[in-house]
C-alpha cells in the first residue's frame, strides 16, 4: 500500500469509539452515543498514518452494485451502498505509540504502531502465506483459497469488510472475495445479551448439557440466517424434543430396528418387480426435490431454509414408515418389505449427507451405521429431555 503511494501521515481530529475500534462520524451517533455499543465516543486529536480509501470509492461501489462483490442479503448491499454515498473517507491505519504502547511498530517509524483494521483484515491473506506467494517462495494456500468464496461476518463490521478491506485489496492489486454474507445478532429472551440484565447464555454450558450438534441445529434452524434471532431455553428444549428426539431420532431408530428385526441387520436386495411402483417413485422424487432445494439454499446462504429441507425429508420418512407399515408387510408381503426397507435406508442416507455441514457428529453416526451391506444401529442420538 505504501509503495502504491496510498499511505500518508496527517493530523486527525474527531470522535473515536473504543468498542468499534474505529473513528466515527457525529451524524452516525444516536443521542450522541455509538448505536452499537451505546457509549459516548472519545474526542481525539493526534497524528496518524492514513490509507487513501477515498481513491477507491468508485471501484468499490461498482463492484458491489454489479454483484461482482456480492453482499447477502440485499438489504446489507443497499446499506453498504448508502455508507459509500458520495464517497468513502480516508481511514487511519495507525496510532501514536505513546497512546497505544502494545501495538506493532509502523515500518520505518517507531513512534507509531499499526492499528486494528489494517492489521486485523490482512490476516485473511497473511494466514495463507501471502508473503510467500508475493516473493515467490511459497504461497500454496494463498493460491488455493484466495480470492475467498465468501466472508461470513456480523452486521456490525460490514463497513470494514466491504469498504476498507476491499480498498486495501484493490490498492495492493489482489483479487477481492466473491461474496460477503452478513448475519445478525443472537438475542436472549428478546433482548441483547447483557450481564446487567442477567440474560447471558453460556455456550459452553449449553453444549455440555445438550450436545454441540443440538446447539448447532437450534442456531441454524431457529435463528433467521441474515437477521437477529432469539435464544430461549424453553424454545430450545421444545425443538429438541419435537424435531430432534421425536422426529429425526425416531426415524433413525425405526430404520435400524426394521433392518435388524427382519433382515438380520443386512441391507436387503430390492425386488425388481417393485422397483418402479408408485410409492418407490414418490420416495425417489421427494429425495431428489429436497436435495435440489437444499443445494439451492446452501448456495444462497439461506441456512435456515436448508436445514428445514432436512427436517421435511425426516417428516416424509416417518410418514412413509407409518403408511407402509413394515411390521405388517413382514407377514403379508415380505417381497415388498425389501423395497420399503431400501427406501427407508435411502431416505436416511440422504438426511445424513445433508446434515453434514450442520450437525457433523450426528451425520457421521448415521452414515457410519449405514456403510456397506450391513447396518449397525448407533447409540440414541437425542435422548428425550424430561
Amino acid at each position: 500500500l505504501a509503495k502504491k503511494g496510498d499511505i500518508y501521515k496527517a493530523k486527525y481530529t474527531g470522535l473515536y469509539c473504543s468498542g468499534c475500534e474505529a473513528y466515527v462520524l457525529e451524524k452516525d451517533l444516536v443521542e450522541n452515543k455509538c448505536p452499537t455499543h451505546k457509549t459516548a465516543p472519545d474526542y481525539l486529536e493526534e497524528e496518524n498514518y492514513f490509507f487513501k480509501l477515498s481513491k477507491y470509492s468508485t471501484q468499490i461501489r461498482d463492484l458491489i452494485k454489479s454483484d461482482k462483490l456480492r453482499i447477502v442479503p440485499e438489504a446489507r448491499k443497499n446499506e453498504m451502498l448508502n455508507i459509500i454515498g458520495e464517497g468513502l473517507a480516508d481511514v487511519s491505519f495507525s496510532r501514536p505509540k505513546k497512546n497505544l504502547p502494545w501495538g506493532i511498530e509502523v515500518p520505518g517509524d517507531a513512534e507509531h504502531v499499526m492499528y486494528v483494521w489494517c492489521d486485523a483484515l490482512s490476516n485473511y491473506i497473511t494466514a495463507l502465506d501471502y508473503e510467500g506467494f508475493a516473493d515467490g517462495r511459497g504461497g500454496a494456500l494463498f493460491k488455493k483459497f484466495w480470492p475467498a468464496n465468501v466472508h461470513i461476518i456480523g452486521k456490525d463490521i460490514l463497513r470494514f469488510h466491504a469498504g476498507i478491506w476491499i480498498g486495501m485489496l484493490l490498492s495492493a492489486e489482489i483479487g477481492v472475495p466473491k461474496n460477503i454474507y452478513v448475519h445478525g445478532f443472537i438475542t436472549s429472551q428478546g433482548q441483547k445479551m447483557s450481564k446487567s440484565l442477567g440474560n447471558v447464555v453460556d455456550p459452553f454450558e449449553t453444549i455440555e448439557k445438550y450436545g454441540v450438534d443440538a446447539v448447532r441445529y437450534y442456531l441454524s434452524r431457529e435463528i433467521p440466517t441474515t437477521d437477529d434471532g432469539d435464544f430461549s431455553k424453553e424454545r430450545f428444549e421444545a425443538l429438541y424434543n419435537t424435531e430432534l428426539a421425536n422426529n429425526l431420532g425416531n426415524l433413525v431408530n425405526r430404520v435400524f430396528v426394521v433392518a435388524e428385526k427382519y433382515f438380520e441387520s443386512r441391507v436387503p436386495a430390492s425386488d425388481k418387480k417393485f422397483d418402479k411402483d408408485s410409492r418407490t417413485k414418490e420416495c425417489k422424487d421427494f429425495i431428489s426435490r429436497t436435495a435440489a432445494e437444499w443445494q439451492k439454499n446452501i448456495e444462497e446462504f439461506n441456512l435456515k431454509a436448508a436445514i428445514e429441507e432436512v427436517l421435511a425429508l425426516s417428516d416424509f420418512g416417518n410418514r412413509y414408515v407409518e403408511e407402509m407399515k413394515p411390521w405388517v408387510l413382514a407377514k403379508e408381503n415380505p417381497d415388498l418389505l425389501k423395497n420399503v426397507v431400501c427406501n427407508m435406508i435411502d431416505i436416511l442416507k440422504n438426511i445424513g449427507i445433508m446434515l453434514k455441514p450442520f450437525m457433523p457428529q450426528t451425520a457421521e453416526k448415521i452414515l457410519a451405521g449405514l456403510a456397506g451391506d450391513t447396518v449397525k444401529k448407533p447409540p440414541v442420538l437425542f435422548p428425550r429431555l424430561q
